[in-house]
């Protein structure tokens, strides 16, 4: 049945250890057939090896190949590979095309969508390495395609930007009082100044206005700092290790090095902790894992839990959710949660039953929400005498070996959310080489199975499910049970005084729990509310990233004509044409020729390529008719143009027209994309206009893609007749990495200069002769304000 929901296009949720990696061969070995190239999506580089290794064999007795991408590395599955190391048994190391040349490649999304990207920045085809995208499975859907969609994929690199304003602002903002100078939303988590706050930060700064367009860029600073210091706190939201900030993922718990906060945050958490301010960067190319997976032809995914987003799969990705029934039938016996009125008294008693529980030997594995967390139980269990295991970001290496240990008579495991995902923990531990191993797994069963311990809810219901399905694999017996606090995070959030005041517990200690279904009810539905918010914030990302995506198209399509070797010859000849009938129509207005400015027509067209021989003097100009001019200058454009590819030869004018294209593109288009991202962030503003910041970015996004494509042919044009394949177009190297800054300037720059066009340029700005000019009027600088300059 999973084989099935896989192939047409749909979601199969599966429990833990129902073999999601095994039915995932059925739809790719038939997809494979095709000859078009199986992308299988996992969540990190040890599952996208370990995959490969155990299904290689399969494939390769069927007569397919399989390739496996890492992040620094490809290999291609070989059974006569010798002596390789433990975890890459049967793995040839190749080159990246010839890894995604097999039939079926193993990768992670972040392997698969900068390699997409970078493809889209190759200078020659040779350099790209992707076939074109035709069917993926995703591993972990809901994890990459929900947790991680938030998350944009961006190369970039380093833009020149002062470190002392994060220093400085980090310093400020510590002074601030947190009783009165900023208030802190508790849904939204948004921060905001008080009147008093503004005020300090106005004197500090010496500011008049901190909110005037003119000193947005402290905003942003100011802003910044703010949520370094109260929302990103350290071993939840981040560690420091080796003198850098390193994100922990909100939602697996796991190191994410090389990935940032974007828009300066990431900088602000560095001043935060006094280690080295990294620069801000360009970003040369970027695209959200949303937009990346909808280029697949087909796809399909996998999971333990995703019928609870089930609406958003199918609203962002037209993907259905199908349930796969179990093997076996379900053994596990989940309990209403156990409230306590404080933290403290939720940790005590979470304790003590971990120390009952381990005194009857039966397994326990704790799932944390944070590193903090999990570091704070285990120093409890040790002052409480219980040996354990901690999982969790700081220890992540160990990862397999901890949880093929999980489920061992008398184990104790504290875990973050790291335990959930591509891992299963089998009763009596790991069975490779133990004799014993059935005994003690037969033990395990008689004493109930493990026992999974919740120490908080997750703002999403399936992480909290992922935890439970730990526990009751395959038939097997298991328990659940989590411990809340009304000082837990959520419940602070979503009406914990209320709960409290409801249930009436002003007689009961702080240890005495209450086991409530309204309770456990109310909670979930703040976890969808939540959920709810969440969604809210991702289909918002993907609004404003359609409107880039659309621009990406057309840009990676004309990137990809210029490198498919073809001739530009007609398209550059139909632009050269523009080009002129543009220089005429300025220059030779109507019919009447007092108004004509033969001099302008003939230096105009001399910047670009000699002169036709018929409009080489102001006195043959007015000797032919404005259409005889067209015309004239219609047919010479093909003429010069043959005449410049004779010149160089055709061999080579074909390489200088796609260098020249892809100089133009590769320029203007980073150029763009940091303009959109301080159009972007400036367009929230206009909010406070009663303006839709939407509409406002679609509209001034097409008025900008229109002059990008605007400059991208004039510079070719104006270039293509003085070339030579001596000028080497410059290629952005980019940096592997997720998100950064990707801006160094004020993000009401766009803003104003989109808005520009209600008045002609200030004497203060210089404008290009080939801009839009500022007027509004829609034609060049040059042949508007720009004329008389």
């Amino acid at each position: 049945i999973g084989g099935l929901v896989l192939h047409k296009g749909q979601i199969a949720e599966m429990k833990t250890g129902e073999g999601k990696t095994l039915v995932a061969t059925l739809s790719v070995y038939v997809n494979a057939l095709e000859g078009k190239g199986v992308h299988i999506v996992t969540v990190n580089d040890y599952l996208a090896r370990r995959d490969p290794v155990w299904m290689g064999s399969i494939y390769h007795a069927l007569g397919l190949t399989v390739g496996c991408l890492q992040h620094d590395a490809s290999y291609l599955y070989d059974p006569e590979v010798e002596d390789a190391p433990s975890g890459m048994e049967f793995l040839r190391a190749v080159s990246r095309p010839e890894a995604y040349q097999a039939d079926i490649t193993y990768g992670t999304n972040n392997e698969f969508g900068f390699d997409y990207l970078r493809d889209n920045m190759a200078l020659d085809e040779a350099n790209r390495v992707q076939r074109d995208l035709h069917f993926a499975i995703v591993d972990e859907v809901d994890n990459i395609l929900i947790d991680e969609a938030r998350t944009p994929l961006i190369i970039s690199g380093p833009a020149e930007e002062p470190v002392q304003l994060y220093q400085s602002f980090a310093k400020l903002v510590t002074r601030l009082d947190d009783e009165t100078d900023f208030t802190i939303d508790e849904r939204t988590q948004a921060i905001s100044l008080t009147q008093d706050g503004i005020s300090k930060m106005e004197k500090w700064t010496n500011t008049d206005n901190l909110y005037d367009p003119e000193n947005y860029h402290q905003v942003h600073y100011m802003e910044n700092a703010l949520s370094a210091e109260i929302s990103k706190i350290r071993d939840k939201d981040y560690v420091l290790k080796d003198g850098e900030v390193v994100i922990v993922d909100e939602f697996t718990g796991r190191l994410q090095p090389g990935r940032r906060w974007s828009d300066g945050l990431h900088q602000a958490v560095e001043a935060k902790e006094g280690v080295k301010v990294q620069r801000e960067s360009i970003t040369y190319a970027t695209i959200t894992l949303q937009n990346y997976f909808r280029l697949y032809q087909k796809l399909a995914g996998m999971t333990g839990t995703a019928m609870t987003e089930s609406d958003e799969f199918y609203k962002i990705y037209g993907l259905e959710v199908v349930a796969v029934p179990t093997n076996l039938p379900m053994d596990r016996d989940d309990s209403p949660d156990l409230v306590f009125q404080t933290s403290d008294g939720k940790w005590n008693v979470v304790t003590e039953d971990i120390a009952k529980l381990h005194v009857n030997n039966q397994p326990v594995l704790i799932g944390t929400t944070s590193v903090e967390d999990s570091e704070y139980l285990s120093e409890r269990l040790k002052k409480r005498g219980v040996p354990h295991q901690v999982l969790n970001a700081k220890n992540h290496e160990h990862e397999a070996s901890i949880v093929a240990q999980a489920g061992r008579l008398g184990s104790v495991t504290v875990s973050t959310n790291m335990a959930g995902r591509g891992t299963d923990i089998v009763l009596g531990g790991s069975d490779t080489g133990r004799d014993g191993w059935q005994i003690e797994h037969d033990e395990v069963v008689e004493l109930g199975g493990l026992y999974v311990i919740g120490t908080e809810h997750h703002d999403a219901r399936r992480i909290d499910n992922q935890l439970r399905g730990r526990a009751g694999r395959q038939g097997d017996p298991g328990s659940s049970q989590f411990y809340v606090s009304l000082e837990d995070e959520l419940m602070q959030r979503f009406g914990g005084e209320r709960i409290k005041t409801v249930m009436g517990w002003a007689g009961l200690d702080e240890e005495t729990p209450v086991e409530n279904r309204i309770i456990t009810k109310s909670i979930g539905s703040a976890q969808v509310k939540v959920e709810g918010y969440h969604f809210d914030m991702r289909k918002h990302l993907l609004e404003y990233d359609d409107v880039l995506n659309k621009q990406r198209e057309i840009i990676y399509q004309d990137r990809h004509e210029a490198l498919s070797g073809e001739s530009l010859k007609t398209k550059f000849v139909e632009m050269l044409r523009r080009e002129f009938a543009d220089a005429a129509n300025h220059h030779l207005p109507g019919k009447h020729i007092d108004d004509w400015n033969p001099a302008g027509l003939i230096d105009e067209i001399g910047r670009i390529c000699p002169l036709p021989p018929e409009l080489a003097t102001e006195e043959q100009i007015y000797e032919w008719g404005r259409d005889q001019i067209l015309e004239i200058l219609n047919d010479f454009a093909e003429t010069i143009y043959q005449t410049r590819e004779q010149d160089l030869g055709e061999e080579q004018m074909r390489t200088v027209e796609r260098l020249l294209l892809l100089r133009a593109i590769d320029t203007h288009w980073v150029q763009h994309l940091t303009a959109m991202e301080n159009l972007r962030t400036g367009v929230g503003l206009q909010a406070y206009g009663q303006r839709d910041p939407l509409v406002v970015y679609r509209s001034e996004g097409h008025k900008m893609f229109g002059n990008l494509q605007v400059a991208i042919e004039t510079e070719v044009i104006h270039t293509v007749f003085h070339a030579s394949l001596t000028d080497q177009p410059p290629q952005g190297t980019g940096r592997r990495q997720a998100p950064t800054a990707t801006t160094k300037e004020s993000p009401m720059k766009a803003i104003n200069d989109a808005n520009r066009a209600s008045s002609p340029a200030a004497g203060g700005g210089k404008v290009g002769r080939n801009a839009r000019c500022p007027c509004g009027s829609g034609k060049k600088y040059k042949r508007c304000h720009g004329a008389s300059a």
